[in-house]
């Protein structure tokens, strides 16, 4: 059985999915002055500060990479470097309070808009492609770079 006008498979989907989130990561970042990675990398580091080494695995950068962005972020005072507690050698990106306050408003600016991609599917829907989708970043590992704001937050208290 054919697809009528309108659908498409699974990988086409998918591909054009994350085109769509990408570009409203993008949209976010230009109106807060950031680039799409400098984003990722402020949504990740909202719950605690990680280890360059974390960072790279989080983030799927190389070293050099991933060095690069955060030399350039903490040009603009975003995050820092602090010692890391548990290896003297090395070091933790953290955000500053500017890079928190900036992290948590491009954070919500992004929340908002990707929430409004898929206003016209009715609450069911909405529900069964969340948990579809959820499944998916599961089955596949996904590394947290972007989690719900309360989950942040506890991460961030302890709580």
């Amino acid at each position: 059985m054919g697809k009528t006008v309108g659908e498409m498979g699974v990988v086409t989907a998918l591909v054009r999915s994350a085109f769509l989130v990408n570009a409203v990561y993008a949209e976010s970042g230009r109106e807060h002055g950031l680039t799409p990675q400098q984003g990722q990398l402020l949504c990740v580091l909202m719950p605690q500060p990680y280890g360059m080494g974390e960072l790279g695995e989080t983030l799927g950068l190389a070293k050099s990479s991933l060095t690069g962005l955060v030399d350039r972020t903490a040009q603009r005072g975003l995050v820092r470097r602090e010692p890391d507690p548990r290896d003297r050698r090395a070091v933790r990106i953290g955000l500053t309070e500017e890079g928190a306050h900036l992290a948590e408003e491009f954070y919500a600016e992004t929340c908002r808009r990707v929430e409004t991609l898929p206003a016209g599917l009715a609450a069911a829907d909405r529900a069964r492609l969340a948990e579809l989708l959820s499944r998916l970043v599961l089955d596949n590992q996904v590394p947290a770079v972007f989690m719900e704001l309360d989950e942040c937050r506890s991460v961030a208290t302890g709580r």
